[in-house]
């Protein structure tokens, strides 16, 4: 469903990134660029997403709700 699209946030949207073992939530601004790596996942709707080379998790509700499918 979202597996490889990629999207513009046009609101700051939470997400979680994993660093040295911890989870920590990062706020992503307006106008992140995302590719969608995988997901959702695990019958909860996260999804996997690259963030400036970063991998980062998040709901895809946030992501279509709060994103614009880039399509070119």
């Amino acid at each position: 469903m979202f597996s490889g699209k990629r999207f513009r946030l046009e609101r700051a949207t939470l997400a979680v990134e994993a660093v040295d073992g911890k989870r920590l939530a990062v706020n992503l601004p307006a106008g992140t660029l995302l590719k969608v790596i995988s997901g959702p996942k695990n019958g909860i709707g996260l999804l996997n997403a690259l963030w400036e080379g970063r991998s980062v998790e998040m709901f895809a509700v946030d992501v279509d709700v709060r994103g614009t499918e880039i399509t070119d």
